[in-house]
């Protein structure tokens, strides 16, 4: 599998089709370029490093049961990502305690709801980052959770202020088509 991009369509292909002829080295080579961006992921949402590997790791193993009438519609990152999104908010739904709506007063629903709407915004934005190419996701992180310059992070990862400035730009737009219309007053 040397050489496949998990960015181009026609390796995605050339990936669907030998996955479900069986071919375990084709589904070794999936496996190893999404776990550990799926757990990452899946955390995000779960909170705990190891439900977030056991869910990972169900939807790999889903993947290969069901190999042959799998229906892949734009790529398998974007496939194994929604997973992840699914049974991410499924662990959620499931294993959450609720409170019941009848208990509220309307004040703490309408501050609730903010809140609701908060937090899965926030969510959406992990998701957009974690979608980023390795090293635009980790130039990105450096300058907006780090808090680190352009100056210093072109100095710590030996590449230049421009370098770095183009890979923050490209994080920007990328985030921005990963959030789409509904989210444009952000930016």
């Amino acid at each position: 599998m040397d050489g496949l991009s998990h960015t181009d369509t026609k390796d995605d292909i050339v990936l669907i089709k030998l996955i479900r002829a069986g071919n375990t080295q084709a589904f070794k080579y999936l496996f190893d370029l999404f776990f550990v961006p799926l757990c990452r992921f899946i955390r995000i949402y779960v909170g705990e490093r190891q439900i977030a590997e056991e869910i990972a790791l169900d939807i790999f193993v889903n993947v290969w049961e069901k190999r042959e009438t799998l229906e892949i519609k734009l790529s398998w990152k974007s496939y194994l990502f929604q997973s992840a999104k699914n049974r991410s908010l499924n662990y959620i739904r499931d294993n959450e305690r609720f409170i019941n709506v009848a208990d509220w007063s309307f004040h703490d629903k309408a501050v609730n709801d903010h809140t609701v709407e908060l937090r899965e915004l926030e969510f959406l934005i992990q998701e957009a980052i974690c979608s980023l190419p390795d090293r635009v996701q980790e130039i990105f992180k450096k300058s907006r959770i780090e808090h680190l310059t352009n100056k210093e992070i072109s100095k710590e990862l030996n590449t230049s202020v421009k370098n770095v400035e183009a890979h923050i730009t490209k994080a920007l737009k990328l985030i921005k088509e990963y959030l789409g219309d509904t989210y444009t007053y952000l930016w």
